[in-house]
């Protein structure tokens, strides 16, 4: 049978009341017209509740023997917080297998599509390899140095695979792993900048697009005006740390610890320079 707060009121029982369930508190709670949240401990609304009904008169005092006296308020408010962290936590968890389910199904929708224009960029780069490699030849040949020896020929083709892959959401990490990549394998500075067009997309393949020639072959000039577009320069950054002001939902050691990042990374962008 379902609880009946008015009805329980009627006739008061010390014994049924001390065995009331939360939910059957929360009833009472609510029909007192308490101020109190659903997610406060048992303890706290049935504390909450025994001030009201011995107030009232509806229970005599013997019923405040039932309360937990010894409970400190800050500890309580305390399990509260941490109460409430932890549904945060929860939310974000769920939050975050939502974004990756729906990552997966875009993924898996654009695959195809993905397959097919990789393979156009392939053609096309192969075309701009060609053309690479020629300019590199004339530059040789201006210059009286050696033709490079067979054995030390650079399939710029066989290595696109290697090419990390570009995000718009860490652009400023890419490119110091992009390097690594370049340098561990021996890629000629001269192909670097034709490596990373078959991956640019978004902002950046705009930017590489929009370069003269003579700009778009130099590593050094397409990184910055990338990095300049997604305003991960110094400057940008410097601002960025400057404004940076503490959210609401945010906890102080969080707020600290992305200070810190930005201040880092103002730090980093001047060191690359």
């Amino acid at each position: 049978m379902a609880f009946d707060a008015g009805n329980f009121l009627k006739t008061p029982d010390l014994e049924s009341f001390d065995n009331l369930k939360k939910e059957e508190l929360v009833l009472l709670a609510k029909h007192l017209k308490l101020d109190f949240r659903v997610s406060m401990r048992k303890q706290i609304i049935k504390n909450l509740v025994i001030d009201k009904l011995v107030d009232a008169e509806i229970l005599g005092e013997e019923a405040l023997d039932l309360k937990v006296e010894n409970v400190d308020a800050f500890k309580l408010k305390q399990l509260e917080l941490e109460h409430k962290l932890k549904l945060k936590e929860l939310e974000m968890k769920e939050m975050e297998k939502i974004k990756e389910l729906e990552m997966k199904e875009r993924l898996e929708m654009d695959k195809k599509e993905k397959e097919d224009e990789f393979k156009l960029k392939e053609l096309e780069m192969r075309e701009r390899l060609e053309m690479e490699k020629l300019k590199i030849e004339m530059v040789k040949e201006e210059s009286n140095t050696k033709v490079q020896p067979k054995s030390e020929y650079f399939d710029a083709a066989k290595n696109i695979r290697l090419v990390p892959k570009f995000s718009e959401k860490t652009v400023d990490k890419y490119f110091p792993q992009f390097e690594k990549i370049a340098r561990n394998l021996n890629w000629p500075k001269p192909y670097w900048t034709t490596m990373l067009q078959s991956v640019f997309e978004g902002k950046a393949a705009e930017i590489y697009s929009a370069l003269p020639s003579e700009k778009s072959s130099d590593y050094d000039t397409v990184k910055q005006e990338v990095l300049k577009a997604y305003e991960l320069v110094p400057e940008a950054y410097r601002q960025k740390f400057r404004s940076y002001k503490k959210f609401d939902s945010q906890t102080y050691v969080e707020f600290a610890r992305e200070k810190e990042d930005l201040f880092d990374k103002w730090l980093t962008s001047k060191e690359n320079r």
